[in-house]
C-alpha cells in the first residue's frame, strides 16, 4: 500500500513539474527546420557562414 502511494506521489510530482516547464515556454517560439532537408541545411550553413562539406 505504501509503494502504491509513493508511486502515485512520484507520478503526480513529475506531472506537475512537466506542466510548469511547458507553461514557462513562450508561445511565440518558432519551430526549427527539420535537418533531413538538404536545402534547409544549406541555408542554415550559409546563414552561419560555414560552407557545407560534401
Amino acid at each position: 500500500m505504501i509503494r502504491l502511494l509513493l508511486t502515485g506521489l512520484f507520478a503526480y510530482t513529475a506531472y506537475r513539474v512537466a506542466v510548469r516547464i511547458i507553461d514557462e515556454v513562450p508561445g511565440d517560439v518558432a519551430p526549427l527546420d527539420m535537418p533531413c532537408e538538404r536545402r534547409a541545411l544549406r541555408r542554415q550553413s550559409t546563414a552561419m557562414g560555414v560552407a557545407p562539406r560534401r
